[in-house]
């Protein structure tokens, strides 16, 4: 077994975990036992997948072998097996390390705003500049897309982390976008990198990448809904 093959087969296994698991924190009742066993168990073996995927891409752009050879795009190969698989390795890794540290740190922001957490920030957001630069250099509006999804849910994160001021429990929805989007971009991974493996043809069939958007994307807005604080009604005039 090469080294390669060897990265793969553990992200395979870590990825696997923490994709099924993934789901329990959001079936159960929130803040359960099982909600935080689990939701922990599932982001940090994300996070052991996520890092290696970047090892996997690392690989794949400067390793001595040759990935995939039925694919004879080698730009698209590096494009796709490199470039966007770093970013997304990257983007989960911050995804949950996010999630759960705005829960951790819930009562204050001052330590999201700290070298350690702002430096994920940092590297996600420059392999989402490359991977979207790398699109645009191939021809490939997907590739493009995935970085703009991925530099807008950091936005909105830098906004809560640096706002004056922010909604007593707004860390509630910050928590479950992040975790949400982690899955999101752990799926898109899988189907669009890893189930290619299989159907290379493929590649870029665009059901395929956008199944895990859909699916997450529905759940926030529903989640947002559900927890968003009652508008308050103003009193008519003369009462």
């Amino acid at each position: 077994m090469t080294l390669f093959e060897a990265i793969v087969a553990l992200h395979v296994v870590a990825g696997t975990t923490g994709l099924i698991a993934f789901w329990v924190p959001v079936a159960t009742r929130k803040g359960g036992a099982a909600h935080r066993r689990y939701g922990s168990i599932g982001a940090r073996a994300l996070m052991i997948a996520g890092a290696l995927a970047i090892a996997m891409a690392l690989l794949s752009l400067y390793g001595p072998e040759q990935r995939l050879p039925m694919i004879k795009d080698r730009a698209l190969f590096a494009g796709l097996f490199g470039w966007m698989m770093l970013y997304l390795g990257l983007l989960t890794i911050g995804f949950a390390d996010y999630g759960l540290a705005v829960a951790r740190y819930r009562s204050s922001r001052r330590a999201l705003r700290g070298v350690r957490h702002q430096g994920v920030f940092a590297a996600v957001m420059a392999s989402a500049l490359r991977c979207g630069a790398t699109g645009w250099a191939l021809g490939q509006p997907l590739m493009m897309l995935v970085a703009a999804i991925g530099m807008i849910a950091l936005a909105t994160q830098l906004y809560y982390i640096w706002a004056p001021t922010v909604a007593p429990r707004g860390y509630v929805q910050q928590h479950f976008r992040a975790l949400l989007g982690m899955g999101i971009s752990a799926y898109t991974a899988f189907l669009s990198v890893g189930l290619i493996r299989l159907v290379p043809d493929h590649v870029f069939n665009p059901l395929i990448w956008a199944v895990p958007s859909i699916v997450g994307v529905t759940l926030i807005i529903v989640f947002t809904l559900r927890t968003a604080p009652p508008r308050k009604v103003s009193a008519a005039p003369g009462r």
